[in-house]
């Protein structure tokens, strides 16, 4: 799997080092005395941005540059009316830190936009990371875990209100994802059903991705256009392929205006929504 092998054995090890700090049970209690989540809230205009704070890029390199002042950049999001701002949380290739997500959630929380945890998630107890950390919802995708583990996360997620975007790559993907979806269906909790059209050993784009797999994702859950969208025309072009949102994070770190540019491409999603 490449990356994501690399990725899971990372994030193993800092599963390791976190429960030496702190139990399951600590965290727990620590989760049960936070306020209630606030329930994710798509925009009714048919199309919504998850807008990521990304300072480094396996394919691109070090993106930090225009990003002196982060929270600016996430108040840019929200102000612009980004739905989700996407946080990496993973240290070795993206140069993430729990205290980002921590950060972030202060700054959006006027605006009541949430905060994802973007990172390479493996077992329950970084479900319960996030919450405590200020997450409202987490990236868990379908081929990290096997189905026994990948089930244990999406059912912590829910219990403590936290939505979930569960990322594909590929029809086999999205096939274990359709059984999860029938499976959980009338459950009371929100997943967003991400396809993500990057390939994993030359992390290059195909963008074509999107529309030869988009029959195949789970009707129950909204689709998510992942990595790819760099213009407002590929916004449009996923927007008409029945996608309701897109994940954009290299394109918007490399703006200057980031609030311009997560305008631009909502815009050009709303007006060809479907």
């Amino acid at each position: 799997m490449g990356l994501l092998s690399d990725m899971a054995v990372g994030s193993e090890r800092r599963l390791v080092a976190a429960r030496a700090a702190l139990a399951d049970d600590e965290l727990r209690e620590r989760c049960a005395a936070l306020p209630p989540v606030p329930r994710l809230r798509l925009s009714a205009a048919g199309f919504d941005l998850i807008a990521e704070l990304k300072l480094r890029s396996p394919a691109l390199g070090d993106l930090s540059a225009r990003t002196l002042d982060p929270v600016a950049r996430l108040r840019g999001y929200a102000e612009a009316g980004a739905a989700i701002c996407s946080i990496l949380t993973e240290p070795s290739r993206f140069d993430g830190d729990l205290s980002h997500l921590r950060q972030a959630a202060r700054a959006l929380a006027p605006y009541g936009v949430p905060a994802l945890r973007k990172d390479f998630l493996v077992d329950p107890y970084q479900v319960l990371e996030a919450r405590a950390n200020g997450a409202g919802g987490v990236l868990l995708i379908v081929r990290m875990v096997e189905r026994e583990r990948l089930v244990a996360m999406l059912d912590t997620a829910a219990e403590q209100g936290l939505f979930v975007l569960l990322e594909a790559f590929d029809a086999d993907d999205l096939a274990i994802a359709a059984d999860l979806a029938a499976e959980r269906r009338g459950r009371d909790e929100q997943v967003l059903m991400g396809l993500n059209c990057r390939d994993l050993q030359t992390l290059q784009i195909d963008f074509a991705r999107f529309g030869r797999l988009r029959d195949r994702l789970p009707g129950e859950w909204p689709a998510v256009a992942e990595s790819g969208v760099i213009t407002p025309g590929d916004a449009a072009v996923v927007a008409g392929l029945g996608y309701r949102l897109a994940l954009v994070g290299t394109t918007l770190m490399q703006r200057d205006d980031p609030a311009q540019a997560a305008r631009e491409l909502l815009a050009a999603g709303r007006g060809a929504a479907r």
